[in-house]
């Protein structure tokens, strides 16, 4: 079952019109999205994911709500093309929710867990050509010893890499548990009894496959340009690389012209177009944390356009 993180605080911080114009970028199960359904009496909701099973599924629920809402199946990083097929130019807000959603998670076929057994994939959409399997057997060592250095903050980088390398060479590496042995016969004995070894590397690989990073930054700046004055764009983010590039987008987005910074008095036009609704990112509430593990890490940040 899939639980929506941070759901009352990032509706609250949409602040959503009845006859508003929504966008949710990242559907999963239609957590937030039928949240928002329920508010926008006359108005419409987009809602973006390239997973045809979490679309399958996030239409019924919607359907059971109302029918104000169009999902458009495709990775939010074409958000502002795919909305403008649809006639959609500006809108009164978007919220992105970057975790894995826990069906995604729990179930063993999809690849994504390394608690569950079965063949590497980790694909949000099942169509793509480049899944897991082909980033452990294919890749070179320094390769793979840098996406799990940079996007796993992963300090056994290294040995892991070389003995991923070196396993592939007697036969191919199928599964995630194979992988997953690996890992941990390539980590010292005491890093496996803190934390799971696996989890920074399945997070590396699960980034490449999705190319989540890479997308990040332009998909953030596409969306605040679509926003009308008053419009919010809400970030839900789960790890520390994800939380730094939205933190940086938003500051950038926020900050005063250097060439006019200082003067006593500011020409409107050198303004920013758009502020920060809290200078500090939103976390889950001590009961939510407690309730759901997975949201310990959530952290939520809002922008609004001002002119």
């Amino acid at each position: 079952m899939h639980v929506s993180v941070l759901l009352e605080e990032s509706i609250e911080n949409l602040q959503i019109k009845e006859d508003g114009v929504y966008v949710d970028g990242t559907l999963g199960y239609a957590g937030h999205s039928g949240e928002i359904l329920k508010r926008i009496k006359r108005g419409s909701l987009f809602a973006f994911d390239q997973d045809q099973e979490a679309i399958d599924y996030a239409r019924k629920k919607l359907e059971s709500i109302d029918s104000n809402f169009t999902i458009i199946k495709s990775n939010f990083r074409y958000l502002k093309e795919k909305l403008e097929e649809q006639g959609v130019t500006e809108v009164d807000g978007i919220l992105f929710d970057l975790g894995v959603s826990s069906p995604q998670l729990d179930q063993a076929d999809r690849g994504f867990s390394y608690h569950q057994d079965a063949r590497l994939d980790m694909r949000m959409d099942q169509e793509q050509a480049l899944s897991a399997y082909e980033v452990v057997n294919t890749y070179e060592e320094k390769e793979l010893a840098r996406i799990f250095f940079q996007y796993g903050e992963e300090k056994y980088a290294n040995p892991i890499a070389r003995n991923i390398v070196n396993a592939r060479k007697e036969a191919p590496i199928e599964t995630t548990f194979q992988l997953v042995d690996i890992i941990k016969h390539s980590v010292p004995e005491k890093y496996s009894r803190e934390k799971h070894p696996a989890r920074k590397v399945f997070q590396a690989i699960r980034i490449e496959v999705n190319q989540e990073l890479e997308i990040l930054e332009d998909t953030m700046l596409d969306a605040s340009s679509i926003l009308k004055v008053g419009g919010r764009l809400c970030v839900i983010t789960f790890h520390s690389l994800e939380d730094r590039i939205i933190k940086n987008v938003f500051k950038h987005l926020t900050e005063i012209d250097a060439r006019v910074k200082g003067l006593p008095e500011i020409p409107e036009s050198y303004l920013p177009d758009f502020k920060l609704v809290t200078t500090k990112a939103i976390v889950p509430s001590e009961e939510e944390q407690i309730e759901n593990n997975r949201s310990r890490s959530a952290k939520l940040r809002v922008l609004e356009r001002i002119k």
